[in-house]
């Protein structure tokens, strides 16, 4: 590598610098996986995926079916608004728009708020104003707007990255706007935004501030969307709070690894069928 930088030790420098980062952060993410592992997986029991929370159990399947309730309606409400919104700020919108500024700076200032701020909102206004109680319904509602403006930046860029060719030679071979968009644009842009769904997932597993104000933390299946339940997340969170069940927290770190590694597979595998 030396010689193929000779005369140009600037070049050298910041080779040398961008090849540390990527060993420091794969160092660092291996590390963290790696104490998790160690942590828990000598804590894992099969008593911790019987179907009834107990406090000698401390069975986590409650919090794993809730989890996955709460990332599929999640996913139902804010994919639909978010693919809808991107597609109308690039394909229907006039570039220039005022209203399309202040949407994207809207976007933009939401995808920064912290998670514990979009709790209290939802608690203000889904648990409170409209007396839903601590539900699996307020909380999927909270999730879905903490989520939707990442999908829908994901989304918006994902379009512009098509080529305006593709629309120019769907509209001089006769074909009409809602044609254009669906059979032209939105193929090509589908990897772009389903990597915005899967980012988004992986926010919805690990989110924890934002469901305690929200859905709960009830310890059993959740009987319905306006039923309490806590997800993996809020189920790790209590068990170290109350200090009882430091091992078992572990082991429920290892089972929410495990969930989001299979979450991001099946979503690739998903993208990869969409693509063929």
């Amino acid at each position: 590598m030396i010689q193929k930088y000779k005369g140009q030790p600037l070049s050298l420098f910041l080779r040398i610098l961008v090849d540390l980062s990527a060993v420091i952060t794969a160092g660092v993410l291996l590390a963290v996986v790696g104490y998790i592992l160690i942590k828990g997986i000598p804590n894992l029991n099969l008593a911790m995926f019987e179907w009834k929370y107990t406090t000698e159990n401390v069975s986590m399947m409650p919090a794993i079916v809730n989890t996955l309730t709460m990332t599929a309606v999640s996913l139902l409400i804010a994919v639909p608004f978010g693919i809808g919104s991107a597609i109308y700020l690039v394909e229907y919108a006039r570039r220039g728009n005022k209203l399309v500024r202040v949407i994207r700076l809207t976007t933009e200032t939401l995808s920064g708020i912290p998670s514990i701020v979009y709790g209290l909102f939802g608690y203000l206004m889904f648990v409170m104003a409209l007396r839903w109680s601590y539900s699996l319904l307020a909380g999927t509602l909270t999730l879905a707007i903490m989520i939707l403006p990442l999908i829908m930046r994901t989304t918006e860029e994902a379009l512009k990255a098509v080529p305006d060719m593709y629309r120019e030679g769907s509209y001089g071979l006769g074909a009409g706007k809602l044609r254009t968009v669906f059979r032209i644009v939105l193929p090509p842009a589908v990897p772009g935004i389903l990597s915005g769904i899967i980012l988004g997932i992986g926010r919805i597993v690990g989110e924890t501030a934002a469901l305690i104000y929200t859905a709960g933390t009830i310890t059993g299946v959740a009987d319905g969307l306006f039923s309490s339940g806590r997800t993996l997340s809020v189920h790790m969170y209590a068990l170290l709070s109350e200090g009882l069940y430091t091992e078992q927290a572990y082991a429920t770190a290892v089972i929410l690894l495990v969930v989001v590694i299979i979450i991001n597979a099946v979503s690739a595998w998903i993208a990869r069928k969409v693509m063929r």
